[in-house]
């Protein structure tokens, strides 16, 4: 993950089996233990780029919150947790009850985009929800709209895993002050 900017744990999980020459990924670490790993070998071996490239991303995740501030922006993912890999995408979660708002703003504003369906559980409830993918140049960001009820209940992306961790635009600042 850390080196070919996987960032789907199953999949990463799939390929170590293969690689390994296991038939079972059942004996393979969790995703909390393979995050750890993660940030260890980020330490160890890409400290000074790991940790310029996540503050430009954070910089940048920022930037395009303030721009669709009026959709209530959430960043999430690997760039909000610090595993951000060098080929990572940035991940924001929009809360609204017109998704279309958010399809019409990048329409109105000229920004091309690329749309998809992601499956995210409320709960235990599955709901496919619209994803824009928009790109700056050299990041991607991956814009996944949600219901506005969807902040009181928490997201999972498997109906057995743990909440997807967010952070709201003044939370973004606070980390980029922190460093």
């Amino acid at each position: 993950m850390a080196e070919d900017g996987i960032e789907d744990y199953a999949r990463a999980k799939r390929k170590a089996a293969r690689q390994a020459g296991m038939a079972d990924t059942g004996q393979l670490p969790s995703n909390e233990e393979i995050d750890a790993a993660l940030r260890v070998h980020q330490t160890l071996y890409q400290h000074p780029e790991h940790g310029e490239r996540l503050h430009d991303l954070r910089r940048r995740a920022l930037g395009v919150m303030q721009e669709f501030a009026q959709f209530n922006p959430y960043l999430t993912g690997p760039v909000l947790s610090g595993n951000a890999g060098r080929y990572a995408d940035i991940d924001l979660h929009l809360f609204t009850d017109n998704a279309k708002a958010v399809e019409l703003f990048l329409l109105e504003h000229r920004i091309p985009y690329r749309t998809s369906q992601s499956r995210l559980y409320f709960g235990d409830s599955p709901c496919a929800v619209p994803v824009f993918t928009v790109s700056d140049g050299t990041v991607d960001f991956q814009i996944t709209v949600l219901p506005g009820h969807a902040l009181r209940v928490p997201l999972k992306s498997t109906p057995g895993g743990k909440s997807i961790e967010r952070a709201k635009l003044q939370v973004v600042v606070e980390l980029l002050a922190a460093g």
